[in-house]
């Protein structure tokens, strides 16, 4: 399968658990696929409303470690935000040398990615990423029996994959608030655990990955 390559790297990376809102902060061992929607937001500069998208990604970091950050919490008064903000420390776990690879089928989502108008970042506004080799077109091997699935989500219900199992959503509406699109099940396998599985999937050799890909309609 023909496709577009895109390599993004960054020195530190975190994905937040969505239903964890205080206390000790982990990180998902690879991204959702709503972040990496949001990344082709930022790269195209506003937000893409997808009918249908063929998406896949590998996703690898050196090491995991946790770091102090200081928040501010700030009071309300009658439901609404008031002056008053007191600091606070929490321990934030997060990813260093992380690499991310996109394969995407559209040549339009390819595009935004050679010129992207937002910064992209792999977690929060500090997770600063760049897009390394710019944007590279290649095919891919297809795999009637995936073995070397990893660094990538795969979902739970259809394919039953081992893994830490994770209730993610697909995508966000750009609406105020912003409300969960395709919320379901995944399997987190990271890059260190090869998954085998009798699922279409498909080869890229210089990873020596079998990639997942999402079709996605919403």
């Amino acid at each position: 399968m023909r496709v577009f390559k895109i390599d993004i790297t960054s020195w530190t990376a975190s994905f937040r658990y969505p239903n964890l809102i205080s206390g000790f902060q982990p990180t998902l061992e690879v991204p959702p696929v709503s972040t990496v929607l949001g990344l082709i937001n930022a790269a195209a500069g506003h937000y893409v409303a997808h009918s249908t998208l063929k998406l896949g990604y590998y996703f690898e970091y050196q090491s995991k470690a946790v770091d102090l950050e200081t928040i501010y919490q700030i009071g309300a008064h009658k439901g609404m935000p008031s002056n008053h903000a007191k600091s606070n420390i929490i321990r934030r776990e997060f990813l260093f040398e992380a690499f991310l690879r996109l394969y995407v089928t559209s040549q339009e989502v390819a595009d935004y990615f050679r010129s992207p108008v937002y910064p992209i970042v792999l977690g929060r506004m500090n997770d600063l990423a760049s897009i390394a080799g710019g944007v590279r077109e290649c095919s891919l091997v297809p795999r009637d029996h995936a073995d070397q699935l990893r660094g990538q989500v795969v979902p739970f219900s259809k394919h039953q994959l081992p893994g830490q199992i994770q209730a993610l959503p697909k995508y966000f509406t750009d609406s105020f608030p912003r409300n969960n699109l395709g919320v379901e099940p995944y399997s987190v396998i990271g890059h260190g655990q090869g998954v085998s599985a009798r699922l279409e999937a498909f080869r890229d050799e210089e990873k020596e990955v079998d990639v997942y890909f999402h079709d996605l309609s919403f």
